[in-house]
């Protein structure tokens, strides 16, 4: 697990539509070519990650859905995260804790080989002690184990969620390009 140093903004590019649809395309035959399912379970994003996945043509052989876990309340219903993880100060949503049990529960309910979660403070409020405005957490899962990593992201709302996306859809293919079948 990487954490960013929260005094400064990770070093990641704004993608623009482009380069997150080639992006998504790879994801997409890189599944394809394997015979592997994915899935999102997205707060921040607001189900851009999924969106953008879906514009692809033949993602639907690909991706089996996404779960905008916006509300606590979903992340904990639906995706099953812990109200131990949820209810502690020093955890909370915006945690690595938090960001392993959204994927790990959108692989289960969506039943995908390969899941991807993102759950931050995409801005301009909602900043906490520890947690300023641009921290995103990542998850990502698959039969191989589940991990996690924290980035510091630059930009206004659309920037962090943009740049989110972009690393939310690179988590995916790096996975998938680790995947022999």
């Amino acid at each position: 697990m990487a954490v960013a140093n929260l005094d400064e903004f990770d070093d990641i590019d704004l993608p623009d539509e482009a380069s997150l649809r080639d992006l998504a395309s790879r994801v997409i035959a890189r599944g394809e070519e394997l015979g592997l399912t994915v899935g999102c379970a997205e707060s921040c994003t607001g189900g851009l990650v999924s969106a953008t996945l879906t514009a692809i043509p033949g993602s639907s052989a690909v991706v089996r859905g996404g779960v905008v876990s916006y509300a606590i309340p979903v992340k904990h219903e639906v995706l099953g995260v812990s109200n131990d993880i949820l209810d502690e100060p020093s955890l909370g949503a915006v945690s690595s804790e938090c960001a392993a049990q959204m994927c790990e529960g959108a692989r289960r309910v969506l039943g995908c080989d390969v899941a991807v979660s993102v759950t931050g403070i995409a801005g301009p409020t909602g900043a906490e002690p520890g947690k300023p405005v641009g921290t995103v957490w990542f998850g990502i899962t698959s039969a191989g184990g589940t991990a996690t990593v924290c980035h510091h992201l630059a930009g206004d709302r659309d920037g962090v969620r943009m740049r989110a996306c972009g690393v939310a859809l690179q988590l995916l293919h790096d996975r998938l390009a680790g995947e022999n079948r």
